[in-house]
This record gives structure tokens, C-alpha cells and sequence, in this order.
């Protein structure tokens, strides 16, 4: 049986969600491009909210045929005053609106406005994060819990309808038709070439032919009884697709976010590392359902804070980027395994130092930090290049994985997030 499956669900207004997906996929770019330009003038707060987006009518238009204006025309002008014959008409003058000079009207022309189109918080966020993701992710092990995949697994006798495959269990009905009908089919061969035989020689006055006659009819209407008996389709016959349930290796992650808190990140450098944690922390908590996030601040000394803390606290100190970098590797010792964990880091500072500090950051980093980490991202919220940025300019040379960006105004803060974790296949384009 035909099953067919009718998506009835309402958007907005009563219109068709259907409709409204396809409209998504059809003008991606364009609506990509209207988020980013809503981003560029909306508070970090406000992000998740949905947006009102307009689309240039221009980017809607589509192809049309028409006849032109060329070519020689013989046409009939009643009540014509002005013209006589041989004259030559000019062409109506193109454009779809009659414009008027600067601080006139026009009575006159037609026009479209640029389309208005409402994102959802779901679509917005959907367009806002879609070509994102952690680089170098792999499958690491079976979890506790492991998660499940199907597998198709051959066929079944059991199963339910919209599992049947037609066309198994027909072949397997004519196979089984075959096999039990075979002799009976031969038989009755035998006997319908016997019974012609007999008529034959019955014609010519063979008494005994013609009275075998009647005992060999019997025997084939017998036969045909029993081949019409045969079923064409039996419940021996019907074939399930069967599909098994394997366990499959699970991507645990876990993302370290180290924020420098110290004296020389006034408010302004520190709501920018704020914008790109939390563009962070909504994309990580958007896209995986399994990832540990760990909250590290530090100033002359590092603490594993909770979410609020790390936010909104206030504390402040001098500058010791180092003993982030030393407690994120103790809390990899103590509860991450990179045999069992993708281990990322996001760090955000200004770039100023202890200066005896900065070369043990990327001695750190280098040997005991970057080679347990599948990726690490350093963002520096100044412009001017300190003794840090010169010290992890060196990795850059070396690691791949590990990556520096600067950001000093909001409105670069998400260009360089996109930058920094846009998927792999999307860079290799770039």
C-alpha cells in the first residue's frame, strides 16, 4: 500500500511551513546576508531574538520573456492629428516609475519596495551559526552509555508492513510456486500429450484409446484442481527489511574558555572578550548536545568559576597569564582524557603581561597544552602587539591547530569568531 505522509503543520500566520522552507533554501545567501548586517547593530544580549529582514527586490526577480519594442510594426492610430503616413514614432520612454526632480512629485510611475521577511528565533540562530563548527572533531570511544545506530541487516521473515520488500518476497512466492508445482506440472504434461495420443488413435477405431479416454480426463481435471490450489502469495513468501541496532563511538568534547580579568582589560576590552565567549557558548550549546564547557578567569592567579561568575564577576589583579594555561592542563589531567576527549581552548586578553611570563605561556602551550588539544584559539581584544602576541606568533609557525586573531571594535568580534571555527570544508574553499 501507497503511504503518503501530508506535513500540516502552521507558520506564522497560517501559512504553510512547507512554503516557508523552501523560501529559506532558495534565497540562502541573501537572507545570510541580511543576518550578518543585523548582527553588526544588535547588542550580544539581544542576539538569540529573531529579526525582520529585507530582501532587495532585485535579488527576488525573476527571469521573464517578452516581446520587445524593435522591429517594423504596421499599426492603426485612430483619430490621428499628428502623424501622416511615412512619419517615424519614437519609442515609449523605458523605466517603470515616472521620477520627478528633487523636491517635486510625480503623479505619474509604479514601483516595488524591497521585501520584508520575519526570521524566527530558531531560523535566525539557524542562519547565524549553519557553516560552523569544531575543527578536527573525531569519533573517540564507546560511551558509557554508548549512542546507537541502524544498520540494515538483511532480511526477515517478521517484520512490520512498511518495512516489506515487494519485490523479495514475489521472487520468493514464484520460487515456491515453482518448487511445489513442478511434478503436478509435469504430470499433467504427460497426461494432456497422453490424452492426445488417445484421441487420435480413437479417431482411427481404436475401441481400448477410447475408453481409457475418460479415466485420463480425470486425472488432468484432478491435476489442475491441485495447481489451482497453490497460493500466489503466501506468508511463507513475504520478505522484511531488517535493520539491527550497533553501538557507535560518541564525540565527547570539551571546550576551555580562559578570559583575562586583570587590571589592564578595562570595560571595553573586557565586554569585548564577554561577546566572543558568549558567541562561544551559544554556538557550542546550540550544536552539541555533549560537551563539557569549563570556565577559566585569571589575573595573577587562575579559578575554575561557574557560568554567572564568569560573566559578571568582578574581581580583578595583575597579570599572570601562565597560571591559566598550568590549571587548564591540571583539570585535562584530572577529569579529561585526550583518548577519550576532543579538547578545545578559547583564550581572550589583551596581550599585556608579566614579561617573564609570556615565553613560559607558550613553552606551556607548546609542550603540554597544544599536543593534548585538537584546537586552540587565541583572540586579542587590543591592537597593540605585546610581548604575548610575539611569543605565540612563534606557534602559529609550527601548530596548525592552534590559531590568533585580533578584535577591537564589536563589530569585529564575529567576523573573527566565523573566522576561527567556520567548518573545515569552508576553509579549504577560502
Amino acid at each position: 500500500m501507497l503511504q503518503q505522509i501530508i506535513d500540516r503543520r502552521l507558520a506564522g500566520k497560517n501559512k504553510s511551513i512547507g512554503n516557508r522552507e523552501r523560501f529559506l533554501r532558495r534565497y540562502k545567501d541573501q537572507i545570510r546576508e541580511a543576518v550578518k548586517r543585523a548582527v553588526d547593530g544588535r547588542g550580544i544580549r539581544d542576539l538569540e531574538r529573531g529579526e525582520e529582514v529585507r530582501i532587495p527586490k532585485k535579488d527576488l526577480s525573476e527571469p521573464v520573456f517578452h516581446h520587445g519594442q524593435g522591429g517594423v510594426r504596421d499599426i492603426v492610430h485612430p483619430g490621428n492629428k499628428q502623424y501622416i503616413r511615412g512619419d517615424r514614432i519614437e519609442r515609449p520612454k523605458g523605466g517603470q516609475g515616472g521620477g520627478a526632480g528633487k523636491g517635486q512629485a510625480s503623479d505619474s510611475g509604479d514601483g516595488e519596495d524591497d521585501f520584508t521577511f520575519a526570521l524566527s528565533k530558531e531560523e535566525f540562530m539557524q542562519v547565524f551559526f549553519e557553516d560552523l563548527a569544531l575543527p578536527h572533531l573525531v569519533r573517540t570511544q564507546l560511551a558509557e552509555t554508548p549512542e546507537y545506530k541502524t544498520h540494515r541487516a538483511g532480511y526477515s521473515s517478521d517484520g512490520t508492513p512498511n518495512n516489506l520488500h515487494v519485490v523479495r518476497s514475489l521472487r520468493g512466492a514464484i520460487g515456491r510456486r515453482i518448487a511445489i508445482g513442478s511434478i503436478s506440472r509435469r504430470e499433467l504434461h504427460e497426461l494432456e500429450e497422453r490424452l492426445l495420443e488417445l484421441q487420435r488413435a480413437a479417431t482411427r477405431g481404436d475401441v481400448a484409446a477410447e475408453l481409457e479416454i475418460p479415466g485420463i480426463k480425470l486425472q488432468i481435471e484432478a491435476l489442475r484442481a491441485r495447481v489451482s490450489r497453490i497460493p500466489f502469495l503466501d506468508p511463507i513468501d513475504l520478505r522484511y527489511r531488517s535493520r539491527v541496532r550497533v553501538p557507535v563511538p560518541t564525540s565527547k568534547a570539551v571546550m576551555f574558555c580562559l578570559m583575562d580579568v586583570s587590571g589592564s582589560m578595562d570595560e571595553s576590552r573586557k565586554e569585548l572578550s564577554k561577546r566572543f565567549f558568549i558567541l562561544l557558548y551559544l554556538f557550542l550549546t546550540r550544536h552539541y548536545e555533549k560537551i563539557d564547557i569549563v570556565f577559566i578567569r585569571h589575573h595573577t592567579q587562575a579559578q575554575e568559576v561557574d557560568e554567572e561568575n564568569f560573566f559578571h564577576a568582578r574581581e580583578t589583579g595583575g597579570t599572570v597569564v601562565s597560571s591559566a594555561l598550568v590549571l587548564m592542563e591540571e583539570i585535562i589531567r584530572a577529569r579529561y582524557s585526550p583518548t577519550e576527549w576532543n579538547i578545545y581552548g578559547a583564550q581572550a586578553s589583551d596581550g599585556d603581561n608579566w614579561h617573564h611570563d609570556s615565553g613560559r605561556c607558550r613553552e606551556l602551550l607548546s609542550e603540554k597544552i597544544l599536543p593534548l588539544c585538537r584546537y586552540f584559539a587565541y583572540v586579542q581584544v587590543a591592537e597593540e602587539e605585546q610581548n604575548l602576541w610575539e611569543e605565540y606568533a612563534q606557534l602559529t609557525e609550527v601548530h596548525r591547530h592552534f590559531a590568533m586573531r585580533k578584535a577591537t571594535e564589536a563589530s569585529q568580534i564575529y567576523p573573527v569568531f566565523r573566522d576561527l571555527f567556520k567548518k573545515e570544508g569552508a576553509a579549504a574553499a577560502a
